[in-house]
């Protein structure tokens, strides 16, 4: 997956099971525990979260994530 597509996807507000899994390159499976490890987080925190969806930014913090990499990636590949 390229820097842009990764980039489109982590500019969402939501990721759902879908995403995670393109973002961490695993199978199903894998992504389900990724988002349970997640929401068990967050939830005894006391948020509430809806359905099957996590939010990005806690995507980003749990799989490390370089943004500004990314971004300068996207700007070599145009």
């Amino acid at each position: 997956m390229s820097a842009n597509e990764t980039l489109e996807i982590l500019s969402k507000q939501w990721c759902n099971l879908q995403d995670l899994m393109k973002l961490t390159n695993v199978g199903r499976n894998s992504a389900l525990k990724i988002r349970k490890e997640i929401k068990t987080e967050l939830e005894s925190k006391g948020y509430t979260l809806p359905p099957n969806l996590i939010p990005m930014c806690e995507v980003v913090k749990k799989l490390k994530i370089n943004i500004s990499y990314l971004q300068r990636m996207a700007k070599m590949e145009s």
